[in-house]
This record gives structure tokens, sequence and C-alpha cells, in this order.
């Protein structure tokens, strides 16, 4: 099943919110991710340019990026990244592909 990283921060007044009624927001993401019909596989606060980061498994992608649409049109979330994430064993499979497909391409002046 595909994996997602989803990055992001929370808006000034999400923060504000959760100083007032602090909540447990890896809960709040499982629920929208379950919704979407994917998995929440960890859920982190970060420090440095985004305030969390989650992994998601899901196979519909566009559930995924509708849930974030979702998510960012709340006012609660902004700079939402998502990038899919590979394991080394589905790298090491794309390196012995691109070895097969290598002799196909020709570079430009070749």
């Amino acid at each position: 099943m595909p994996r997602f990283i989803v990055t992001g921060n929370y808006t000034s007044s999400a923060m504000k919110a959760m100083l007032d009624s602090p909540s447990n927001r890896e809960a709040a993401a499982r629920a929208l991710v379950e919704a979407a019909g994917g998995k929440l596989e960890s859920f982190y606060l970060t420090t440095g340019e985004n305030d969390f980061s989650i992994k998601v498994t899901i196979d519909d992608v566009s559930n995924l990026l509708a849930a974030l649409l979702a998510t960012g049109a709340s006012g609660a979330v902004s700079n939402l990244k998502t990038v899919r994430a590979f394991t080394a064993d589905e790298f090491k499979e794309m390196q012995e592909k691109a070895g097969k497909f290598a002799s196909a391409y020709k570079a430009p002046g070749s």
C-alpha cells in the first residue's frame, strides 16, 4: 500500500484553541485519515520548519488529498506538504528496473 509523509503547521488560531482547550491532535489526525480510507502509521509533533509530521498508508491518494483539503479549509493548519515515501526494498526494485531501462535512453548529444 502506498505511503505518504504529510507535514504542516498549526495556525495561530489553532494554537490559541489548543491553549484554551487542549486536545489529542493524533486522535484527530487518525479519525481524518481513517475517514479517507487510510491508516495513520505515525504522528509526531516536530521542531523546526514544521509543527507536525504524519505517515499515512492509503490506496487512493485522491482521498488523502481531499481530506487534507478539508483540513486546510478549516483554518487550523497551513503549509501542508505531501510526499510519497518508499521503503529501501521498493527503492532497490526501482534501481533494478532502471538498470533494464538505461539502454533505452539516449542523452542529449549522444
